[in-house]
């Protein structure tokens, strides 16, 4: 194992080592949001307008789901439509009449894909005349594979969605939150967005109300009917790093105030989101350190697992560089940071958390590589030997065969990782192929003897 030997405070890089190659995407399609979206805003309906590829991707990537009761379609476009022999508004009328009657949803959700980009499709044009029409709101969102990663699906859905001002909404002047509850004190509406099961959601909001903060709002809500007010001078706040899109959104068209906190991914982050979020509001923090003590106590185990052991991310979700502090806080060696997109205004607060964690730690800082080379990062790891790689799909299988253990990153994007107690779902993620190899050399190392 390559070890990474501990130098001076005072040799450490000032600033994050940035490279960017030119590599290909290799992720999922972003309409993969519908996965988890759908679920999430529970009377909603989605209807993907792609092609039969954009049908098949669906059908496989969501498979799963095949006994559950799914509220999203696909609208595939024929070569009648792409010639312009059909009429768009005429189709998607019919298509959303018959959802509008099967399934009786309170919004549709158009996702655009990759053709109707190409096409220039007028969803946006179109969908206005029809909502009036059908009486049913339509939100148009492009989550194509143009996008950087899979997880920018769900930045472009609730973006849209931000974009949407309720007739309440217009003209609102901003007034504190006042509440004859003693648990809560004053302040400006607080509205965070990300999508994150709804136990994840109460835990979050269970640990802000713990500091006297109300949170108004959620985007995206359990009910598509349940979106929070959001008015000009509302402060906002994100749970997830891919949904800079979102954050600019509600800044600009929204006039909203948005809090650079890093993300509550593993004690110290989430530690860090609440203390960036009482600050703004005044709030001097009570409880924080001890509770981040009891969590790193309860993983104790799994942290001796990782400890001084090494990984490389070679970029697929953009959870990446939240996942890497949490685990070099850990105890574990990052030999490189690949994310297929940076927005280092978004993830600013994150990325000087980072920092500080590797001062800490007293451990150089780990290079970040934007738009990864993969080809390259096979090289790299051949020459670095770590023992985890975290990749995308499409790489597991051959890097497993050449005797690298492997993590799928997709598997942090469905999982509950945000928060005090998640950050154990974290650490079973990465350590399972580590515990997974000692069983495999307990079971071959065990000799067999011959009774007869």
């Amino acid at each position: 194992m390559n070890q990474i030997k501990h130098v001076d405070k005072n040799d450490l890089k000032e600033k994050i080592n940035f490279e960017c190659e030119t590599g290909n995407y290799h992720t999922f399609c972003p309409i993969s949001c519908v996965a988890w979206l759908y679920q999430k805003i529970e009377d909603s309906f989605f209807l993907v307008i792609g092609t039969k590829t954009c049908g098949y991707f669906l059908q496989n990537a969501l498979g799963v789901m095949i006994f559950a009761e799914p509220r999203y379609a696909m609208a595939e476009l024929e070569e009648g439509d792409i010639s312009a022999q059909l009429s768009d508004y005429e189709e998607l009328k019919r298509l959303c009449l018959q959802v509008k009657r099967d399934r009786n949803p309170s919004v549709i959700f158009w996702i655009g894909t990759c053709t109707t980009e190409i096409i220039k499709m007028d969803l946006e044009g179109i969908a206005p005349k029809l909502e009036a029409e059908i009486s049913l709101p339509i939100v148009v969102a492009r989550a194509n594979g143009l996008d950087y990663a899979f997880t920018q699906g769900e930045d472009t859905v609730l973006a849209a969605l931000a974009q949407r001002p309720n007739a309440k909404q217009l003209d609102t002047p901003v007034e504190k939150v006042i509440s004859p509850d003693k648990d809560y004190v004053e302040h400006v509406p607080l509205i965070l967005f990300g999508s994150i099961p709804d136990p994840v959601v109460n835990q979050l909001t269970l640990e802000l109300k713990k500091q006297g903060i109300r949170v108004s709002g959620w985007l995206p809500s359990k009910r598509y009917t349940e979106l929070p007010l959001i008015n000009e001078g509302n402060y906002v706040c994100g749970v997830n790093p891919y949904l800079s899109r979102t954050a600019t959104t509600l800044m600009r068209r929204r006039k909203c105030k948005l809090i650079g906190a890093p993300f509550p991914i593993g004690p110290d982050g989430t530690r860090a989101w609440l203390e960036k979020i009482c600050s703004v509001f005044g709030i001097e923090p009570k409880g924080l350190q001890q509770r981040e003590d009891e969590i790193w106590e309860k993983l104790k185990y799994y942290v001796s697992l990782i400890d001084g052991k090494s990984v490389f991310f070679m970029g697929d979700n953009l959870l990446e560089i939240s996942l890497a502090r949490f685990l070099i806080r850990a105890g574990m060696i990052v030999f490189e940071i690949g994310i297929p997109y940076m927005d280092k205004r978004y993830q600013g607060a994150e990325l000087q958390l980072l920092q500080k964690t590797c001062k800490e730690k007293n451990i150089p800082i780990p290079i970040i590589i934007e738009k990864p080379d993969n080809y390259n990062q096979v090289d790299r790891i051949r020459d670095m030997k770590p023992d985890l790689v975290i990749t995308g799909m499409a790489h597991a299988n051959p890097l497993e065969a050449r005797g690298i253990n492997t993590k799928w990153s997709v598997e942090f994007t469905f999982a509950q990782i945000h928060g005090f107690t998640n950050a154990i779902e974290v650490l079973e993620l990465v350590t399972r192929p580590l515990r997974r190899n000692q069983k495999l050399e307990k079971i071959g190392s065990q000799r067999y003897t011959d009774r007869r």
